[in-house]
């Protein structure tokens, strides 16, 4: 009898810890990879998919089924051990038991499933089914009970906690892949330009009308096709009267091709006659609303204004483009843009007008995106002042000094940055 007993308790023991293994793969399982391997065809991922869409009722019945075999076989055991040594068997099987719940049916089938996830889910998912379908009524009934007591103290069903938006999750799982070496960091910023493209406005992109590069319509034919060349763009805005008063757009291959058409002459060659009509866009419109634009209107440019109307400035697909990729830089350009200078002491001089979001991906840094766009701007938002040259600042662990300023704007800064150790505890706080 005691011999059969211990093999019925092996075997229980060994259900136990497949229960056990089964809640650790599949609640630690990849949905994406199971997602995509159902789509290649795999019957064994939709059964993983299946059971992992309703994770209540698959993690009630393994710890339904694992609870009731650890159960019977401590019973079990008790009975053998008070056999064998009479009342003192009840200590030596709780002892035994314990020890040996703990080492092989908890720890040594989980951390299997840990380190083999995929693998063990694959192969597990689908004998679990129907044993899932069988102890659901008594699952069900288990649920509809804890909610009654839960809901004496005021907790609901749908009082949860809200969940983690997607883009919010995919981003911090890249995060954590790139914190343990398996994301290179351009990956990483690629991904999260993707996923920023959902939040950021393109008034956090676009070139300021302060920096746009435009023409003159009032000027002689040969100045004004000079002034085209000289812009090297693709497209040029051209103003009359004010520098806010767009009238349209010259395409540079569409002036040149007329241009060779007359056979390199500028008499009589009406240059305005071949102006488009400007597209103006909300400064409010998301960068992914942007986009989806340029694709459906097959253009590439647009002037950003303001809920008044006002010019604020240009966005242009390229824009929209380096917010993903990082910079982009011309073919034609000499050198890398400029504008963020390491100095020996470890500090850096800093254009103002250098977007905060570019000097985060360029050093890596976790300075604060929401408050301004620009660094010059970061500073005026937190000084609440426009600062006078030689004026220094402390905040969020970084040091500033204002080197330059024309009128109101702020035209260069040094930033000392905290010690590493220093930013790390900083950014795992904002965390």
């Amino acid at each position: 009898m005691t011999t059969s007993v211990l093999i019925l308790m092996v075997v229980l023991l060994i259900l136990s810890g497949i229960f056990a293994a089964a809640e650790t793969a599949l609640t630690a399982v990849s949905r994406g990879r199971m997602h995509q391997l159902e789509k290649e065809g795999s019957s064994r991922a939709r059964s993983v998919n299946i059971l992992v869409s309703d994770r209540e009722s698959l993690i009630g019945a393994i710890l339904l089924g694992n609870t009731f075999l650890n159960i019977f076989v401590s019973a079990l055991a008790t009975v053998v051990f008070t056999t064998l040594f009479g009342e003192r068997g009840i200590a030596i099987a709780t002892g035994v038991m314990t020890l040996v719940i703990l080492v092989f049916v908890e720890v040594l089938p989980k951390t299997l499933a840990i380190v083999r996830t995929d693998m063990l889910a694959l192969n597990i998912a689908r004998p679990l089914r129907p044993i899932v379908s069988v102890l659901g009524p008594i699952v069900r009934a288990v649920q509809w009970f804890v909610w009654r007591v839960l809901g004496l103290f005021g907790v609901r069903e749908e009082s949860g906690e809200p969940l983690m938006p997607a883009h919010e999750e995919i981003r911090g799982t890249v995060d954590l892949h790139h914190i343990e070496g398996t994301v290179e960091r351009e990956h990483r910023d690629m991904i999260g330009g993707v996923l920023d493209l959902v939040d950021l406005k393109i008034a956090d992109v676009m070139i300021h009308r302060k920096n746009m590069v435009a023409i003159d319509a009032d000027q002689e034919p040969s100045a004004l096709f000079d002034a085209l060349l000289a812009a090297n763009h693709s497209r040029v805005p051209v103003w009359r009267e004010t520098p806010d008063n767009i009238i349209g757009l010259l395409h540079t291959r569409e002036v040149m091709r007329e241009y060779a058409r007359r056979g390199g002459s500028l008499k009589g060659f009406d240059i305005l006659s071949l102006l488009a009509e400007p597209w103006f866009a909300p400064d409010t419109t998301t960068l992914e609303e942007q986009l989806r634009s340029f694709k459906e209107r097959r253009s590439h440019f647009a002037l950003v204004v303001d809920e008044y109307g006002t010019l604020q400035g240009l966005i242009t697909l390229e824009d929209i483009l380096q917010e993903i990729l990082g910079d982009i830089p011309d073919e034609h350009a000499v050198a890398a843009r400029a504008g963020i200078r390491p100095q020996p002491d470890g500090s850096f001089n800093i254009d103002g007008a250098i977007p905060v979001r570019d000097i985060n991906r360029a050093l890596e840094w976790n300075l604060p995106e929401d408050e301004a766009t620009t660094l010059a701007g970061l500073v005026i938002h937190e000084a609440r002042t426009i600062p006078e040259v030689g004026q220094r600042f402390a905040f969020y662990g970084f040091k500033f000094e204002v080197l330059r300023r024309q009128r109101n704007q702020i035209t260069a800064l040094r930033v000392t940055p905290p010690a590493k150790s220093e930013m790390a505890t900083t950014a795992s706080a904002n965390a």
